[in-house]
């Protein structure tokens, strides 16, 4: 942030601390944070850890955020505020969006969850404050990255279609044992979704739905192989923004390979229940473990012929580790996420937007260079 901004962070999870760190610690100049939780404690203890943890002197307040009431000090704190940074479950994404507009606040969020989306798309289509949606990693800054290549293709050799557009990304761990071959770095609710919503890709050049977990591959990346399949929520709006352009479009999850057959066999037991996504969660926390050390593989190629009909590929490839913000440790889910959703704060707060901003509508070598997110992902030299 380069003014000072009241910036209002819903959720005291893993992403909410991480945001608030990033916000603190690399802003140029330091902005004041409330952190909201239903649970106070919760929340102080993020607003503790993050003074405990910065190198920087700052004010970071925690509050009580009811689930279903709007309190009192929830509208003084409103009041204050300049943007509300939702890091909540995407269930609740309409409820504190709506709060974004009813108090004039900017709103980002991080949910890859695809009804609630289009809940918010509605309800700020006449807002006079930005709202960015699924400004995470995946959605969020591996749209952006696939994009900003595909339009660099296409001015590179002179063409405005291209035969395919893919991008992938893995949180994983970086050892992997069986059954499962997986360890949870996030929600375990977030992973039982994306395998079973359907997703949105392009075929033919045009829009279609294909069901999560129908297309696996094998995948070799800076020499380590992993499997890809489908999954949902991750293309965020870029079937729409690149229809009639690019003929196969979408989004894929990389896994080690093994755990996705695991996957199938769980989800071939479950298919009868009336809650599925619950079940299939309930079978992976039985078994998986929750690991700390972990990594994130992303992947984005774009591949076509140029203007004299040779066929041409571009890709980009990272491995992102845990990284030391302050005097803190962070997790590689952590800071891949919080970083774009940090630089979408200060997109919508220093370049003032109104009404609801999309993956495809950002200006890609700015956001991509910015400050928050270079400083985890490298600046992307295209």
């Amino acid at each position: 942030m380069k003014k000072h901004h009241t910036i209002i962070i819903a959720g005291a999870g893993g992403i909410a601390e991480a945001v608030a760190l990033l916000l603190v610690e690399w802003s140029e100049i330091t902005p004041s944070l409330f952190i909201g939780d239903r649970t106070h404690t919760k929340a102080k203890k993020v607003a503790q850890w993050i003074q405990d943890g910065t190198t920087k002197t700052c004010s970071v307040t925690a509050f009580h955020l009811d689930e279903k009431e709007l309190t009192d000090e929830m509208k003084t704190i409103f009041l204050q505020g300049a943007i509300i940074l939702d890091c909540l479950p995407g269930s609740q994404a309409p409820r504190i969006a709506q709060f974004a507009k009813d108090f004039n606040l900017h709103y980002a969020n991080l949910t890859e969850y695809v009804s609630e989306t289009k809940e918010i798309i509605a309800l700020a289509k006449d807002a006079k404050t930005g709202f960015m949606l699924q400004t995470g990693l995946a959605p969020g800054y591996i749209d952006v990255l696939a994009n900003s290549l595909y339009q660099q293709f296409c001015i590179d050799f002179e063409v405005d279609t291209v035969d395919k557009l893919e991008f992938k990304v893995g949180a994983l761990t970086n050892n992997a044992v069986a059954p499962h071959f997986y360890g949870f770095t996030w929600s375990p609710v977030g992973v039982a979704t994306e395998y079973l919503e359907d997703t949105i890709v392009l075929r033919d050049f045009k829009k279609t739905t294909l069901p999560s977990l129908s297309e696996r591959k094998t995948i070799i990346i800076n020499g380590i192989t992993y499997e890809e399949d489908l999954t949902s929520g991750g293309a965020a709006d870029l079937p729409d923004a690149l229809s009639g352009k690019v003929r196969s479009l979408d989004y894929k999850t990389l896994r080690h390979p093994g755990h996705y057959a695991w996957v199938q066999e769980q989800i071939s037991t479950i298919m009868n229940k009336q809650d599925t996504i619950k079940s299939l969660q309930d079978k992976m926390e039985a078994i998986i473990p929750h690991i700390e050390d972990d990594k994130i593989v992303l992947y984005v190629a774009v591949e076509g012929k140029d203007a004299t009909g040779m066929l041409r590929r571009r890709e980009i490839a990272k491995c992102i580790l845990p990284q030391k913000v302050g005097k803190h440790q962070l997790r590689a889910i952590q800071t891949t996420t919080a970083a774009p959703l940090a630089q979408a704060a200060q997109l919508l707060l220093e370049t003032p937007h109104n009404g609801v901003v999309l993956q495809g509508q950002i200006d890609t070598k700015s956001f991509l260079n910015g400050n928050y997110i270079a400083n985890v992902y490298e600046k992307i030299q295209l």
